[in-house]
Order: C-alpha cells, then sequence, then structure tokens
C-alpha cells in the first residue's frame, strides 16, 4: 500500500485480510502499538511482530468476522466487528469487539481493542 493511503484504505485492506487469516500485516507500520486483550497488562504491545504472535494465537478461536459498523475522521477510526468464536472447551458464540484505530504516514500505527475478557477467560485454557 502506497504512502497516500487513506485511514479508510488502509482499514478495508486489513479487515479484508484479516477475515481471511492472511494478507493484513501489511498494512501495520513496524512499530505497531496495540493495546487491549489483557486488563491485568494494560501496556501496549509494541511492534509487528509482538502484534502478529497475539493475532497467531486469537486466530485458533475466531471462525469468522465481519465490520458490522465504521466511522473513519482523519487519520483516527473506530470499528466495531463482530467475531464467531469457537472456544479449545466446543462453546459456539458470537460477540462484538470495538477497535480504536489510528493511522500515520500511510501505514495503522495502533490499535486498542476493547471485548468481553470474562467470555474468554471462561472458554479458554490458561495456557493457550
Amino acid at each position: 500500500m502506497n504512502q497516500t493511503a487513506t485511514t479508510k484504505q488502509l482499514l478495508e485492506q486489513y479487515y479484508n485480510g484479516f477475515a481471511r487469516k492472511e494478507g493484513w500485516e501489511t498494512t501495520l507500520a513496524e512499530d505497531f502499538i496495540f493495546t487491549g486483550g489483557d486488563m491485568t497488562r494494560p501496556e501496549p504491545l509494541i511492534g509487528k511482530a509482538a502484534y502478529r504472535q497475539v493475532i497467531d494465537r486469537f486466530s485458533r478461536v475466531y471462525n469468522t468476522m465481519q465490520v458490522k459498523e465504521m466511522i473513519v475522521e482523519g487519520n483516527k477510526a473506530c470499528v466495531v466487528g463482530t467475531y464467531d468464536y469457537t472456544f479449545p472447551n466446543g462453546n459456539r458464540i458470537s460477540g462484538d469487539v470495538a477497535e480504536i484505530w489510528e493511522a500515520r504516514n500511510g501505514k495503522l500505527q495502533s490499535l486498542t481493542i476493547f471485548f468481553d475478557t470474562l467470555t474468554f477467560q471462561k472458554n479458554t485454557p490458561s495456557n493457550s
């Protein structure tokens, strides 16, 4: 993606790839900042590689995802994504995740997510 990509274009490319579980990484800055996923550790993860590890684990439980709503204002955006999950214990649920984005220099720079962490704790073994 070139340096003139808009925030909306970056997000569309990211989510198209994320839904397929491939090709989303090219939209991220190398020093990407990810916050969320564990309320006991609120400090962000830094770097595309660190975020890739999070998504490698997350990809084991989500089957499908689609963008429910996207609001873009300049280089900032809020996306509500609906995910269908199958947990290791066999439970299947659908849930929404609020995702707050910022783009910079033609790449997605940061993401902060908000979701039902209790459902994940109840349905995922601690060593996953």
